[in-house]
């Protein structure tokens, strides 16, 4: 490892934390001294800073500057003016005021969805919720793109502290090293997202546990169409399962269990309920068809010999069954999580060392970690005045939709009708699916405001740009769950133009609509750090920790936080005692069959775990024209669609676009070689990406990593994004009415060998600018009239000449 230069300052992001020292270029980066592990990911840091997309002066789109707020389809596609600060400023205050005054706070949307800073003062989502709550409130987003079904679900099957647990404090990698003498990884354990953790890790440690697996001699059962889905070191059987198919897989297991007598009936009857429901399911005595090992072989593609094979093998070893992340992300993504923790119940291992159920290995980095659980310093948000909300993966229908009703943990909701959108940290058009129906959705406001470092597709959809810092040119202190250390963030460079933290923007926002004072308790931002740091030390002395004062953690960079346990074990109190320790469920045991979603009576998520047919697999109608099936996955080379500009993530792509990977067998079929530029295209849009030939991807399958700032070609109808973005394609539809979680890991396209010149690649660079403009009088705060009563929103406004025809009316259900 490069020795570190006494000049180096420190910092932490979502990847780790590193050191960091300016060059002439920019900075040249150092991983933390203790890192067994340094993410690769740290190499993007230095050619994003100061790269072309950066933002560096406020921008107002030229034709909501000239003709004020209102619905439009120019989002996107138009020219910006640059502005000076306090004209930025005053047109946000104004239409904000406006919009409260009209329309009430819950008409605006403060989703703010995104991973933008690792500091624990300076995260986006925080200062912008607490400005908008002392605003008047919002509409606010609850729950995840990367586990919204299972937020919801797992609530029901084990209780919230229990769900909690699942994601929280799973089994810890020493004790699974130690004990679990069969892991059968449904999803795998994908190395290349272990370097991740929302705040950061400073000790990388599963790369590490991985390789203790190995040592150990622990046997693997990998259940995934990609055998990179494990690092290639660890022995493993590889299971190339049909994507969408593993709840049918679970099940055909889960048969062989009850009809060979495997299953231990004894812990079924003690610590579950609802198991003889389930097992009449199984065995076919509901519907007519038994779920044995045939059954589930004509679906997901493995031998019937081999799925019995395997269940005696889960049988007859200390097993952990664990389910990843991306697996719930599909529809009806609640059923493989419900069907894996059913299976584990049925081997009766639950709650033991090395056994029973896991969520999450290999999807994020602190799933199995061992570092302590503590709460760390925060910004307080405040409380919402506003009561109105929705799943996160609802925003284009809400957009779409106000005042249409939808189902959501059995409650039913109305959309409110959004007139502005306040975004501040997040990329949706990374996130979100169905990048052509977002766009529609995105031309429906009266005003969209977003805070963003870089010109990112969501910056570039938006009325007013205001930009914003990174982590390098800022102070704040980070960490994330199971982090080792609290680190002190120094700034390290200076902003890069215009720049400003958005604790600023929203102060001077507070300041023009009567509340700087509550916003910021008169503090600024170092003295906030001082005072958040002072009052979460104290907190640890009381409980016996010896912590440093504010100013030597400062100096020193860091402060290594209490250790935790190295060994525990995913419900290990439950099992040891079910009358002590139960769980929040109604019955106070884990539901197998769940009464409360029997009352739901919802046919796309039923009580007990179900085979349901996805509209994307390779049964589906729509793959007799459309048959291989998409995977749309994390990416390795970058953090969702952070720093895709970075060098790390530019390597990565091919022909300067994202990569997507064939098996050889698919591309000959097709004319493709290594290299060439392929067309993968459906209904909803098509997009353009290098090919990489695997034999790691299963037949059938093709891979294209999510990230790729949506690049849309210019033109009509379904959209071209010459960059390679897959949720161009994938639909946008719910997991289930009970979740309403995203469906973006799985679609249906065709593939072909793209003949000609492909059109260029346009996000590396901004959009037009022209220079600073003065702001037309009638949109300054101070002679804002009062507004005057809008039509019915199904009228659509006129349209400056320069713009391309107005946005679609809203769809219809």
């Amino acid at each position: 490892m490069t020795a570190v230069p006494p000049s180096a300052l420190p910092t932490t992001s979502h990847w780790g934390a590193y050191r960091a020292v300016t060059t002439e270029h920019g900075v040249r980066t150092y991983p933390h001294p203790g890192d067994p592990s340094p993410s690769p990911l740290l190499g993007n840091v230095s050619g994003a800073l100061r790269h072309p997309t950066r933002v560096r002066r406020p921008c107002v789109r030229r034709g909501w500057l000239e003709d004020g707020p209102g619905p439009s389809g120019a989002r996107g596609r138009e020219p910006f003016v640059e502005v000076e600060w306090d004209e930025a400023l005053d047109l946000v205050a104004a239409e904000l005021d406006r919009v409260r005054d009209t329309h009430g706070p819950a008409a605006v949307f403060g989703g703010s969805y995104g991973w933008a800073s690792a500091g624990r003062f300076h995260h986006a989502q925080s200062q912008l919720h607490r400005f908008l709550s002392q605003f008047g409130g919002y509409t606010a987003s609850r729950n995840s793109y990367s586990l919204g079904a299972s937020l919801v679900v797992l609530p029901h099957l084990v209780g919230r502290a229990g769900a909690d647990a699942v994601l929280r404090a799973a089994s810890s990698w020493p004790t699974i090293a130690a004990r679990t003498e069969l892991l059968v990884a449904f999803g795998g354990v994908p190395a290349k997202n272990v370097h991740v953790t929302p705040g950061g890790v400073t000790r990388h440690r599963t790369p590490d546990a991985l390789a203790a697996l190995a040592e150990a001699g622990t046997r693997v059962a990998l259940v995934s169409p990609l055998r990179d889905d494990l690092p290639e070191r660890i022995a493993a059987d590889w299971y190339p399962v049909r994507p969408a198919t593993d709840t049918a897989l679970m099940l055909g297991l889960a048969h062989t269990l009850l009809r060979e007598g495997l299953h231990d009936r004894a812990f079924l009857d003690r610590y579950t309920t609802g198991f003889d429901t389930f097992a009449r399911y199984l065995e076919g005595r509901t519907d007519g068809t038994a779920k044995d090992a045939d059954w589930a072989a004509a679906l997901c593609g493995i031998d019937a010999a081999d799925i019995r094979r395997l269940a005696r093998r889960m049988a007859g070893s200390r097993t952990l069954i664990t389910v990843t992340w991306s697996l719930q992300r599909t529809q009806h993504g609640e059923q493989p999580v419900h069907a894996g923790l059913a299976l584990a119940a049925m081997l009766g291992q639950i709650g033991l060392p090395g056994g029973g159920f896991g969520h999450g290995y290999g999807s994020m980095g602190d799933v199995g970690d061992h570092g302590p659980q503590l709460r760390l310093p925060h910004l307080p948000q405040g409380a919402n005045p506003v009561r109105e909300f929705i799943p996160c993966a609802r925003i284009a229908d809400l957009l779409l939709h106000p005042g249409e009703s939808y189902d959501y943990d059995g409650e039913r909701r109305t959309y409110p009708d959004i007139r502005l959108v306040h975004w501040a940290g997040g990329n949706p058009f990374h996130h979100h699916q169905d990048l052509g129906r977002l766009r529609r959705a995105f031309a429906r406001p009266d005003t969209i405001v977003v805070h963003e470092p870089h010109w990112t597709a969501t910056a570039r959809h938006a009325d007013i740009v205001l930009p914003t810092t990174t982590t390098l040119e800022r102070e704040d202190f980070g960490g994330g769950r199971r982090d080792t250390h609290l680190i002190a963030m120094h700034r390290i460079v200076e902003p890069v133009g215009e720049a400003r933290d958005d604790h600023r923007i929203l102060a001077e926002l507070a300041g023009r609509l009567g509340f700087a004072q509550r916003f910021t308790e008169g503090r600024t931002p170092r003295e906030w750090l001082t005072h958040l740091y002072d009052s979460w030390s104290a907190d640890l002395r009381a409980h016996g920790h010896e912590v440093p004062d504010f100013g030597t953690f400062w100096k020193d960079g860091e402060y290594e936080l209490p250790a935790g346990r190295e060994h525990f074990t995913l419900f290990e109190d439950y099992r040891r005692d079910p009358v002590a320790h139960p769980l929040d469920t109604p019955s106070g045991r884990i539901e197998i069959t769940s009464a409360r979603l029997a009352s739901l009576a919802l046919a796309d998520c039923p009580a007990h775990p179900t085979w349901l047919e996805p509209d994307a697999w390779h049964r589906a109608p729509e793959a007799a024209s459309h048959p291989m099936l998409l995977i749309a996955h994390q990416p390795a080379t970058r953090l969702h669609s952070q720093y895709d500009v970075g060098d790390v993530s530019l390597a990565g792509k091919t022909a300067g676009r994202e990569t997507v990977r064939l098996n050889p067998t698919d591309a000959t079929a097709r004319g493709v070689r290594d290299g060439d530029l392929v067309r993968l295209h459906n209904d909803r849009g098509a997009v353009l990406a290098g090919a990489r030939l695997d034999t790691a991807v299963r037949a059938g399958v093709a891979c294209l990593p999510t990230g790729a700032w949506f690049d849309p070609a210019p033109g009509d109808g379904p959209p071209l994004c010459v960059h390679g973005n897959p949720n161009t394609l994938t639909a946008d539809i719910p997991s289930s009415r009970l979740s309403q979680g995203a469906t973006g890991q799985h679609t249906l396209v065709q593939a072909e060998r793209y003949e000609g010149e492909p059109p260029p690649v346009t996000v590396r660079e901004p959009p037009p600018l022209i220079g600073s403009a003065t702001v037309p009088r009638h949109l300054h705060r101070s002679t804002t009239p009062t507004p005057e009563p809008r039509a019915p929103r199904t009228d659509r406004p006129p349209q400056p000449t320069h713009a391309p025809p107005a946005p679609e009316p809203r769809e219809t259900p």
